[in-house]
């Protein structure tokens, strides 16, 4: 039976459910492992093997179904794993992450806190490990699972069952093996130990969160359950106390030393067969350094320095080593984030690294973007760079023993393609599972202005032409992510919302990734006046190529993107007629330390970029508007992220200024919005209000 598309975007996750992905490769490039649901409704996520090698069949096996096993539902999820997911955006369940030895003969994952392994050939089986159990890691030789429960970091023998903790919290402010708020939310680091590479040793993260203030969030609806407390470090306030420490199994203990009072923040670790690599930055994220650590004395050493006067990006997946040695590394120049082996840059400048995706001998993969709708997988094997996804699109991947996996989409079509290569031939490909929208989409891309802004428009299905149409911006607009991609599934929500009769924009200003360090940085100390006059552009120059109808201009966004829409109907009332803010920033002084402090700098030394940013000032003040546009503001009364506090502070200014406006309060909602009836109608109550208030 057919179904409405919000009803469908809802129920597939947005068509994210039932397909591949979490690939591992096998040492001898012979097997991949990976996720995917059973099919593109199924939130349940199982773990999948094919073999790929030179006499295999490439016929996918189901290792893993966690309906099999005969437990409890998500509702049982540890505490950290719930956090997990809300700072992945994780919104499938069942087996959501797992890890295995390097030889990828065993892997082990937890479900419903519980933990289980399997030899990766359908023989499947739980450890009596003390739950609930987190993150659960096997060692390099498949012996023992390491794993995080009750804040101690605890090791299992996987023959015997033999549990023990190796580092227990000397009080219930301090963790050992999880990663800090910051570092999950902001980094990308989402652990917080490493195996060494014999398996007898275990590299871990103490989190100490006396220093980082409490806030506390309640559930309205629900007045008899208490408030959850949560650590939350706001810009200007003090960030967890992180240290690392060596824990043999023979019982030794062996802190490693940094200036940690220079830089606090650990970004990156890892231990390979020549050792411990560190990366600390400065707080505000000017100097990064990459140490080594003797795993025998605690004792680092400085083996490269970066600085720069605005910010340094943590790119993903460096640093790594390749078989000879040489440091696998990322750093900038004036024109591009390029790819350095050995110290040497081995990109040109014209190409904007994006991530290190796997070091597999002396070969690097890595993704990169020369025009920054596209992200391309490239591999560097010391002779020189190949780009291995063809056609306009955005891929990933994953290689190891010759074997690369390339998964992603593209514009031309829907779905997610993966193929399994080796040599330069295909081996085989993993199916998608994933639903397909019943709606068709049709993307226009531009170059908006003199910036060239990325800019699609979309149009509704069967448009004439005849009459103007009424305009909605769709944007995110700020820094680190990007919404014009050549992808087609980046657009299915945006053509829906088009088809109810809006012509939709979509553009990415300055602040968003790929375009180059300087493009990056022009949102230094203002996230108001380049962001905002960027999308005045799109919109000014969609309207050259398509007949919108400029008296009526709404503009919706989650997150950043809801700041931006607020932002523009209180500073720019003569574009935008109304606007959606989900989940909005209001005041920065509300959100974290590592992203905000990034961009505003420190609020206690200079509060003028904080001021100047607060949509609560822009209302509150002498200059404040006196009428207001239509402005409906969501936002979840669970979000640990964004928390209610900001959407609570910026009605009750608005109330004072006598603006009008609606708030939406999402009860038991975090800063995702995965609950199938809620997201569904969500969609549906915001085109009602663009077209009541346009």
């Amino acid at each position: 039976m057919t179904i409405s598309f919000p009803r469908q975007s809802a129920r597939t996750r947005r068509f994210t459910l039932g397909a591949p992905r979490g690939f591992l490769v096998s040492s001898d490039g012979a097997r991949v492992v990976f996720l995917r649901s059973r099919h593109g409704t199924d939130p349940v996520t199982c773990l999948w093997t094919v073999d790929v090698g030179d006499d295999a069949t490439g016929e996918e096996r189901l290792i893993v179904d966690p309906r099999a096993l005969d437990l409890p539902g998500e509702e049982d999820l540890p505490a950290e794993e719930r956090a997990r997911r809300e700072r992945a955006r994780e919104q499938a369940g069942g087996v959501t992450s797992y890890a295995a030895d390097s030889e990828l003969t065993l892997a082990a994952f937890a479900l419903s806190g519980r933990l289980f392994v399997t030899d990766l050939d359908k023989d499947v089986r739980p450890l009596d490990a003390a739950a609930p159990v987190f993150d659960p890691r096997p060692d390099p030789t498949g012996r023992r699972v390491a794993y995080v429960s009750g804040r101690a970091l605890r090791v299992i023998d996987v023959s015997s069952g033999a549990d023990r903790a190796l580092a227990e919290p000397e009080d219930d402010q301090v963790s050992y093996g999880l990663a800090e708020f910051v570092a999950a939310e902001e980094m990308q680091r989402m652990r917080g130990f490493w195996w060494s590479p014999d398996g007898e040793a275990v590299l871990a993260a103490r989190v100490d969160e006396s220093p980082v203030q409490r806030w506390h969030i309640a559930d309205p609806a629900n007045p008899g359950r208490p408030a959850v407390e949560v650590a939350y470090p706001a810009a200007g306030t003090p960030n967890a106390d992180v240290s690392l420490v060596v824990l043999g199994l023979d019982g030794r203990r062996q802190p490693v030393e940094w200036d940690r009072e220079t830089y606090p923040y650990l970004a990156e670790a890892s231990w390979d067969s020549d050792g411990i690599l560190l990366v600390v930055q400065t707080r505000d994220q000017k100097v990064m350094r990459i140490l080594s650590a003797d795993p025998a004395t605690g004792e680092t050493t400085l083996v490269r320095e970066d600085t720069d006067p605005v910010w340094i990006d943590i790119v993903p997946g460096v640093p790594a080593r390749t078989a000879s040695g040489d440091l696998v590394w990322v750093a900038e120049d004036d024109t591009a984030r390029r790819l350095l082996v050995g110290g040497d840059p081995v990109t040109p400048g014209g190409l904007q690294v994006r991530s290190v995706l796997s070091v597999d001998g002396d070969t690097v993969l890595f993704t990169a973007s020369d025009e920054p709708t596209e992200i391309h997988v490239w591999v560097y094997d010391g002779s020189g760079l190949t780009r291995l996804s063809s056609g306009s699109g955005v891929f990933g991947g994953r290689r190891r023993g010759g074997t690369t996996v390339i998964s992603g989409g593209r514009l031309d079509r829907f779905g997610v393609e993966t193929a399994v290569q080796r040599a330069g031939r295909t081996l085989g490909h993993i199916a998608s599972h994933a639903d397909k929208p019943e709606i068709e989409v049709n993307v226009n891309l531009i170059r908006a202005g003199e910036r060239e802004l990325r800019t699609a428009v979309l149009l509704p299905t069967g448009y004439s032409g005849d009459e103007p149409l009424p305009v909605l911006m769709d944007p995110y607009g700020g820094p680190h992510a990007q919404r014009v991609l050549a992808t087609r599934r980046a657009f299915a929500e945006s053509q829906w919302l088009a088809d109810q009769g809006f012509a939709v924009v979509v553009a990415d200003g300055r602040g968003s990734p790929a375009r180059g360090p300087q493009w990056e940085r022009a949102i230094h100390r203002d996230v108001v006046g380049p962001v905002l006059e960027d999308q005045v552009t799109a919109l000014h120059a969609a309207a050259e190529h398509f007949p919108l109808d400029l008296s009526r201009v709404g503009i919706r966004g989650w997150s950043f993107g809801g700041y931006l829409a607020a932002l523009a109907v209180l500073h720019r009332p003569d574009v935008f007629h109304a606007a959606v803010a989900g989940a909005p920033v209001t005041d920065w002084t509300l959100y974290d330390t590592h992203y905000t402090e990034r961009y505003l700098g420190d609020p206690n030394e200079d509060p003028e970029p904080y001021e100047r940013a607060s949509l609560i000032s822009a209302v509150s003040g002498e200059q404040g508007p006196r009428t207001m546009r239509p402005l409906l503001v969501i936002h979840g009364l669970a979000d640990d992220n964004v928390v209610v506090a900001h959407t609570l502070r910026f009605s009750s200014a608005l109330l004072a200024a006598g603006l009008p406006h609606s708030v939406l309060p999402l009860s038991g909602v975090t800063h995702m919005t995965p609950q199938e009836v809620v997201a569904e109608n969500l969609m549906l109550l915001q085109v009602e209000f663009l077209k009541n208030a346009l």
